[in-house]
Protein backbone atom coordinates (compact mmCIF):
# COMPACT_ATOMS: atom_id res chain seq x y z
CA UNK A 1 0.00 0.00 0.00
CA UNK A 2 2.37 2.22 0.91
CA UNK A 3 4.48 2.57 -2.45
CA UNK A 4 1.21 2.59 -4.63
CA UNK A 5 0.65 5.60 -2.32
CA UNK A 6 4.15 6.90 -3.09
CA UNK A 7 3.51 6.57 -6.86
CA UNK A 8 0.54 8.18 -6.86
CA UNK A 9 1.97 11.97 -5.09
CA UNK A 10 4.63 11.32 -7.85
CA UNK A 11 2.30 11.40 -10.55
CA UNK A 12 0.25 14.13 -8.63
CA UNK A 13 3.37 15.80 -8.33
CA UNK A 14 4.81 15.58 -12.18
CA UNK A 15 1.25 16.88 -13.19
CA UNK A 16 1.22 19.88 -11.11
CA UNK A 17 4.54 20.86 -12.57
CA UNK A 18 3.15 20.42 -16.19
CA UNK A 19 0.34 23.02 -14.89
CA UNK A 20 2.80 25.35 -13.73
CA UNK A 21 4.86 25.22 -16.57
CA UNK A 22 1.71 25.58 -19.14
CA UNK A 23 0.59 28.28 -17.74
CA UNK A 24 4.02 29.62 -17.74
CA UNK A 25 4.64 28.97 -21.30
CA UNK A 26 1.02 31.09 -21.89
CA UNK A 27 1.94 33.86 -20.31
CA UNK A 28 5.04 34.00 -21.62
CA UNK A 29 2.96 34.14 -24.85
CA UNK A 30 0.37 36.90 -23.94
CA UNK A 31 3.79 38.78 -22.70
CA UNK A 32 5.57 38.31 -26.07
CA UNK A 33 2.16 39.43 -28.05
CA UNK A 34 1.12 41.71 -25.62
CA UNK A 35 4.17 44.36 -25.29
CA UNK A 36 4.41 45.09 -28.98
CA UNK A 37 0.83 45.57 -29.53
CA UNK A 38 0.23 47.66 -26.81
CA UNK A 39 3.63 49.77 -27.84
CA UNK A 40 2.24 50.23 -30.87
CA UNK A 41 -1.49 51.49 -29.34
CA UNK A 42 0.60 53.90 -27.24
CA UNK A 43 2.47 55.12 -30.34
CA UNK A 44 -0.50 55.94 -32.43
CA UNK A 45 -0.84 59.00 -34.36
CA UNK A 46 -3.34 61.51 -32.30
CA UNK A 47 -6.52 61.47 -34.56
CA UNK A 48 -7.24 65.25 -35.58
CA UNK A 49 -10.28 66.76 -34.08
CA UNK A 50 -12.31 68.69 -36.24
CA UNK A 51 -14.79 71.28 -35.50
CA UNK A 52 -18.24 71.28 -36.79
CA UNK A 53 -18.17 74.79 -37.44
CA UNK A 54 -14.63 73.43 -40.06
CA UNK A 55 -16.91 70.75 -42.00
CA UNK A 56 -17.84 72.81 -44.58
CA UNK A 57 -13.89 73.75 -45.35
CA UNK A 58 -12.66 70.17 -44.97
CA UNK A 59 -15.45 69.15 -47.69
CA UNK A 60 -14.18 71.71 -49.97
CA UNK A 61 -10.21 70.82 -49.55
CA UNK A 62 -11.37 67.56 -50.75
CA UNK A 63 -13.09 68.92 -53.47
CA UNK A 64 -10.43 70.70 -54.56
CA UNK A 65 -8.12 67.94 -54.47
CA UNK A 66 -10.96 65.55 -56.60
CA UNK A 67 -12.23 68.27 -58.96
CA UNK A 68 -9.72 68.50 -61.68
CA UNK A 69 -11.67 70.27 -64.09
CA UNK A 70 -14.44 72.94 -64.37
CA UNK A 71 -17.52 71.15 -63.87
CA UNK A 72 -20.70 72.89 -65.11
CA UNK A 73 -23.30 74.04 -62.51
CA UNK A 74 -26.72 72.43 -62.60
CA UNK A 75 -29.83 74.54 -63.96
CA UNK A 76 -32.27 72.92 -61.41
CA UNK A 77 -30.63 75.10 -58.82
CA UNK A 78 -31.51 78.38 -59.57
CA UNK A 79 -34.61 79.17 -57.47
CA UNK A 80 -35.80 81.90 -59.41
CA UNK A 81 -38.87 81.17 -61.47
CA UNK A 82 -37.85 83.68 -64.47
CA UNK A 83 -34.30 83.15 -64.79
CA UNK A 84 -34.75 79.17 -64.86
CA UNK A 85 -36.80 79.91 -67.60
CA UNK A 86 -34.41 82.22 -69.49
CA UNK A 87 -31.73 79.79 -68.69
CA UNK A 88 -33.24 76.49 -69.88
CA UNK A 89 -34.40 78.62 -73.05
CA UNK A 90 -31.07 79.62 -73.77
CA UNK A 91 -30.01 75.64 -73.25
CA UNK A 92 -32.40 74.49 -75.39
CA UNK A 93 -31.19 76.76 -78.18
CA UNK A 94 -27.58 75.89 -77.51
CA UNK A 95 -28.83 72.00 -77.59
CA UNK A 96 -31.10 71.95 -80.56
CA UNK A 97 -30.51 75.55 -82.53
CA UNK A 98 -31.88 73.79 -85.52
CA UNK A 99 -35.29 72.97 -84.29
CA UNK A 100 -35.57 76.81 -83.59
CA UNK A 101 -33.16 78.83 -85.64
CA UNK A 102 -32.36 76.36 -88.31
CA UNK A 103 -33.80 76.43 -92.09
CA UNK A 104 -37.29 75.34 -90.81
CA UNK A 105 -37.01 76.50 -87.62
CA UNK A 106 -39.67 77.21 -85.28
CA UNK A 107 -38.53 80.57 -84.20
CA UNK A 108 -36.49 82.06 -87.13
CA UNK A 109 -34.96 80.47 -90.65
CA UNK A 110 -31.15 81.85 -89.86
CA UNK A 111 -28.75 78.87 -90.40
CA UNK A 112 -27.49 75.94 -91.80
CA UNK A 113 -29.33 73.18 -89.76
CA UNK A 114 -26.19 72.78 -87.43
CA UNK A 115 -26.53 72.74 -83.84
CA UNK A 116 -24.07 74.80 -81.53
CA UNK A 117 -23.94 71.85 -79.61
CA UNK A 118 -22.17 69.91 -82.42
CA UNK A 119 -19.14 72.21 -81.53
CA UNK A 120 -19.46 72.78 -78.25
CA UNK A 121 -20.16 69.14 -76.82
CA UNK A 122 -23.16 68.73 -74.39
CA UNK A 123 -24.65 71.51 -74.61
CA UNK A 124 -20.98 73.15 -73.64
CA UNK A 125 -20.35 71.87 -70.60
CA UNK A 126 -18.08 68.80 -71.68
CA UNK A 127 -14.49 69.04 -70.66
CA UNK A 128 -11.94 69.71 -73.67
CA UNK A 129 -14.87 70.09 -75.79
CA UNK A 130 -14.99 73.70 -77.18
CA UNK A 131 -17.21 74.40 -73.83
CA UNK A 132 -18.44 77.55 -72.14
CA UNK A 133 -16.70 77.43 -69.10
CA UNK A 134 -14.92 81.05 -69.43
CA UNK A 135 -17.21 82.62 -71.58
CA UNK A 136 -18.54 84.54 -68.92
CA UNK A 137 -15.75 85.14 -66.93
CA UNK A 138 -13.40 86.50 -69.70
CA UNK A 139 -15.70 88.88 -71.85
CA UNK A 140 -16.01 91.14 -72.95
CA UNK A 141 -12.29 90.42 -73.88
CA UNK A 142 -10.27 91.83 -76.79
CA UNK A 143 -10.11 89.69 -80.11
CA UNK A 144 -7.40 89.73 -82.05
CA UNK A 145 -8.97 88.00 -85.16
CA UNK A 146 -11.30 91.20 -84.92
CA UNK A 147 -9.19 94.03 -83.87
CA UNK A 148 -11.55 94.68 -80.99
CA UNK A 149 -13.17 94.51 -77.87
CA UNK A 150 -15.54 91.95 -77.95
CA UNK A 151 -19.16 91.25 -76.38
CA UNK A 152 -20.65 87.87 -75.44
CA UNK A 153 -23.08 88.99 -78.43
CA UNK A 154 -20.70 89.57 -80.72
CA UNK A 155 -19.29 86.09 -79.57
CA UNK A 156 -22.23 84.06 -80.53
CA UNK A 157 -22.95 86.11 -83.62
CA UNK A 158 -19.80 84.98 -85.05
CA UNK A 159 -20.50 81.51 -84.62
CA UNK A 160 -24.02 81.86 -85.96
CA UNK A 161 -22.38 83.60 -88.89
CA UNK A 162 -19.25 81.26 -89.50
CA UNK A 163 -20.29 77.53 -87.84
CA UNK A 164 -23.40 77.68 -88.94
CA UNK A 165 -23.53 79.50 -91.89
CA UNK A 166 -25.97 81.71 -91.23
CA UNK A 167 -27.30 85.18 -90.13
CA UNK A 168 -26.29 87.46 -87.09
CA UNK A 169 -29.60 87.38 -84.58
CA UNK A 170 -30.82 90.73 -82.87
CA UNK A 171 -28.59 91.29 -79.61
CA UNK A 172 -31.68 92.79 -78.06
CA UNK A 173 -34.00 89.17 -79.21
CA UNK A 174 -35.09 86.93 -76.80
CA UNK A 175 -33.55 84.12 -78.37
CA UNK A 176 -30.20 85.78 -78.00
CA UNK A 177 -30.92 87.16 -74.03
CA UNK A 178 -31.67 83.34 -73.40
CA UNK A 179 -28.56 82.04 -75.07
CA UNK A 180 -26.82 85.03 -73.07
CA UNK A 181 -28.57 83.95 -69.77
CA UNK A 182 -27.40 80.73 -70.13
CA UNK A 183 -23.43 81.27 -71.27
CA UNK A 184 -23.87 83.92 -67.87
CA UNK A 185 -25.04 80.92 -65.74
CA UNK A 186 -22.61 78.52 -66.93
CA UNK A 187 -19.63 80.97 -65.72
CA UNK A 188 -21.26 81.33 -62.31
CA UNK A 189 -18.35 79.21 -60.65
CA UNK A 190 -15.62 80.73 -62.36
CA UNK A 191 -13.84 84.05 -61.21
CA UNK A 192 -13.61 86.63 -63.55
CA UNK A 193 -10.60 86.71 -65.47
CA UNK A 194 -10.03 83.47 -65.02
CA UNK A 195 -10.03 80.59 -67.47
CA UNK A 196 -11.97 77.67 -66.28
CA UNK A 197 -9.81 74.47 -66.33
CA UNK A 198 -10.32 72.06 -69.09
CA UNK A 199 -11.87 74.62 -71.27
CA UNK A 200 -11.46 75.37 -74.57
CA UNK A 201 -8.29 72.61 -76.25
CA UNK A 202 -6.22 70.36 -75.04
CA UNK A 203 -2.32 70.96 -75.89
CA UNK A 204 -1.79 68.74 -79.60
CA UNK A 205 2.05 68.79 -80.65
CA UNK A 206 3.16 69.53 -84.05
CA UNK A 207 4.09 66.86 -86.46
CA UNK A 208 7.49 67.03 -88.00
CA UNK A 209 5.53 67.12 -91.09
CA UNK A 210 3.10 68.42 -93.16
CA UNK A 211 -0.46 66.90 -92.42
CA UNK A 212 -1.89 64.56 -95.27
CA UNK A 213 -5.24 64.82 -96.56
CA UNK A 214 -4.20 61.16 -98.47
CA UNK A 215 -3.63 59.55 -94.99
CA UNK A 216 -6.35 62.04 -93.23
CA UNK A 217 -9.17 60.03 -96.16
CA UNK A 218 -8.66 56.73 -94.30
CA UNK A 219 -8.83 57.64 -91.13
CA UNK A 220 -12.21 59.23 -91.94
CA UNK A 221 -13.20 55.99 -93.87
CA UNK A 222 -12.21 54.16 -90.96
CA UNK A 223 -12.97 55.65 -88.38
CA UNK A 224 -15.88 58.77 -89.30
CA UNK A 225 -17.33 57.44 -92.11
CA UNK A 226 -19.53 55.42 -90.60
CA UNK A 227 -21.59 58.57 -88.71
CA UNK A 228 -21.10 61.52 -91.04
CA UNK A 229 -21.14 59.54 -94.51
CA UNK A 230 -18.65 59.14 -97.36
CA UNK A 231 -19.44 62.41 -99.10
CA UNK A 232 -19.59 64.28 -95.25
CA UNK A 233 -22.88 65.27 -95.56
CA UNK A 234 -23.60 63.78 -91.93
CA UNK A 235 -27.19 61.96 -91.07
CA UNK A 236 -30.69 63.96 -90.41
CA UNK A 237 -32.83 62.61 -87.33
CA UNK A 238 -35.92 60.60 -88.59
CA UNK A 239 -38.20 64.01 -88.28
CA UNK A 240 -35.82 65.79 -90.47
CA UNK A 241 -35.47 68.49 -88.01
CA UNK A 242 -31.87 68.56 -87.20
CA UNK A 243 -29.08 66.53 -87.54
CA UNK A 244 -28.28 63.23 -85.64
CA UNK A 245 -24.51 63.40 -86.96
CA UNK A 246 -23.57 66.67 -88.53
CA UNK A 247 -22.06 67.49 -92.03
CA UNK A 248 -18.13 68.02 -91.92
CA UNK A 249 -18.29 69.62 -95.31
CA UNK A 250 -20.50 70.76 -98.15
CA UNK A 251 -23.12 73.20 -98.04
CA UNK A 252 -24.66 72.68 -94.77
CA UNK A 253 -21.93 72.75 -92.75
CA UNK A 254 -19.35 75.30 -91.30
CA UNK A 255 -18.07 77.81 -93.77
CA UNK A 256 -14.06 78.62 -93.83
CA UNK A 257 -14.42 81.35 -91.33
CA UNK A 258 -15.12 79.17 -88.70
CA UNK A 259 -13.12 78.42 -85.83
CA UNK A 260 -12.92 74.83 -86.67
CA UNK A 261 -11.44 75.56 -90.50
CA UNK A 262 -8.15 75.78 -88.44
CA UNK A 263 -6.69 72.36 -89.11
CA UNK A 264 -5.01 73.01 -85.20
CA UNK A 265 -8.47 73.74 -83.53
CA UNK A 266 -10.18 70.73 -85.80
CA UNK A 267 -7.40 68.09 -84.87
CA UNK A 268 -7.60 69.11 -80.82
CA UNK A 269 -11.53 68.71 -81.22
CA UNK A 270 -11.37 65.22 -82.68
CA UNK A 271 -8.14 63.68 -80.94
CA UNK A 272 -10.40 64.13 -77.40
CA UNK A 273 -13.73 63.94 -78.75
CA UNK A 274 -14.20 61.43 -82.07
CA UNK A 275 -14.87 58.99 -82.81
CA UNK A 276 -17.98 58.64 -80.42
CA UNK A 277 -16.45 56.96 -76.85
CA UNK A 278 -13.40 58.70 -77.46
CA UNK A 279 -12.32 61.12 -73.95
CA UNK A 280 -9.44 63.00 -73.52
CA UNK A 281 -8.70 60.73 -70.99
CA UNK A 282 -9.18 57.94 -73.50
CA UNK A 283 -8.24 59.13 -76.70
CA UNK A 284 -9.33 56.73 -79.79
CA UNK A 285 -7.42 58.74 -82.49
CA UNK A 286 -3.50 58.97 -82.26
CA UNK A 287 -1.76 62.49 -82.43
CA UNK A 288 -1.45 61.55 -86.71
CA UNK A 289 -4.54 60.87 -87.25
CA UNK A 290 -5.78 63.48 -85.46
CA UNK A 291 -3.86 65.71 -87.42
CA UNK A 292 -4.65 63.78 -90.90
CA UNK A 293 -7.95 63.70 -90.73
CA UNK A 294 -8.32 67.05 -89.81
CA UNK A 295 -6.23 68.11 -93.13
CA UNK A 296 -8.80 66.05 -95.45
CA UNK A 297 -11.72 67.30 -93.81
CA UNK A 298 -10.62 70.96 -94.34
CA UNK A 299 -9.72 70.51 -97.89
CA UNK A 300 -13.18 69.22 -98.38
CA UNK A 301 -15.33 72.16 -100.21
CA UNK A 302 -17.49 74.08 -97.92
CA UNK A 303 -19.23 77.65 -97.86
CA UNK A 304 -16.98 80.84 -98.23
CA UNK A 305 -17.35 83.65 -95.78
CA UNK A 306 -16.07 87.33 -96.99
CA UNK A 307 -14.45 88.64 -94.11
CA UNK A 308 -11.99 91.13 -95.63
CA UNK A 309 -11.59 92.72 -91.91
CA UNK A 310 -10.54 89.74 -90.17
CA UNK A 311 -6.97 89.78 -88.43
CA UNK A 312 -6.03 93.67 -89.22
CA UNK A 313 -2.85 93.14 -87.33
CA UNK A 314 -1.07 90.40 -89.66
CA UNK A 315 1.61 89.36 -87.22
CA UNK A 316 -1.13 87.95 -84.71
CA UNK A 317 -2.90 85.82 -87.26
CA UNK A 318 -2.37 82.14 -85.80
CA UNK A 319 0.35 79.98 -86.91
CA UNK A 320 -2.14 77.42 -89.16
CA UNK A 321 -4.84 80.83 -89.79
CA UNK A 322 -5.28 79.14 -93.89
CA UNK A 323 -5.44 82.22 -95.67
CA UNK A 324 -2.96 85.35 -96.83
CA UNK A 325 -1.42 87.85 -96.43
CA UNK A 326 0.77 87.10 -93.44
CA UNK A 327 3.70 88.70 -91.92
CA UNK A 328 6.12 86.36 -92.17
CA UNK A 329 7.83 84.02 -94.90
CA UNK A 330 5.92 81.10 -95.58
CA UNK A 331 3.09 79.82 -98.15
CA UNK A 332 -0.26 79.72 -97.50
CA UNK A 333 0.04 75.78 -97.96
CA UNK A 334 2.57 75.46 -95.14
CA UNK A 335 0.00 77.83 -93.08
CA UNK A 336 -2.91 75.57 -93.53
CA UNK A 337 -0.99 72.34 -93.39
CA UNK A 338 2.52 72.56 -91.99
CA UNK A 339 4.87 72.13 -90.69
CA UNK A 340 3.84 74.41 -88.41
CA UNK A 341 7.48 73.92 -86.04
CA UNK A 342 9.61 76.23 -88.48
CA UNK A 343 6.59 78.88 -88.33
CA UNK A 344 6.35 78.60 -84.83
CA UNK A 345 10.46 79.42 -84.49
CA UNK A 346 10.30 82.02 -86.53
CA UNK A 347 7.11 83.89 -84.81
CA UNK A 348 9.00 83.70 -81.77
CA UNK A 349 12.52 84.61 -82.73
CA UNK A 350 10.49 87.72 -84.20
CA UNK A 351 8.68 87.99 -80.79
CA UNK A 352 11.90 87.79 -78.95
CA UNK A 353 13.33 90.46 -81.13
CA UNK A 354 10.41 93.06 -81.03
CA UNK A 355 10.81 92.19 -76.55
CA UNK A 356 14.30 93.18 -76.86
CA UNK A 357 13.95 96.23 -79.35
CA UNK A 358 11.18 98.05 -77.11
CA UNK A 359 13.35 97.26 -73.72
CA UNK A 360 16.11 98.97 -75.77
CA UNK A 361 14.35 101.74 -76.22
CA UNK A 362 12.63 102.16 -72.51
Amino acid sequence: MSKKHDDGDVTKDLLSVIRKLINLMVLLVVIIVALPLGYYLINLPKRPKVKLEDAASVVAEVKSVVQEFWIAPDVSTITDAQQKSEVEYGKELIAHTAQYLGPNGSVMQISNGMNCQNCHLKAGTAVFANNYGSVASLYPKFRARSGTEESVEKRVNDCFERSLNGSALDTESKEMKAIVAYLNFLGTNVKKGEKAAGSGFRDLAYLDRAADPNKGKAVYTSKCQSCHQSDGAGFLNSDKTEYAFPPLWGKNSYNDGAGLYRISNFAKYVRDNMPQGATYENPILSDEEAWDVAAYINSQPRPHINVPTDWPDKSKKPIDHPFGPYSDKFTEEQHKLGPFKPIAEEQKKSAESVKKNSAAKI
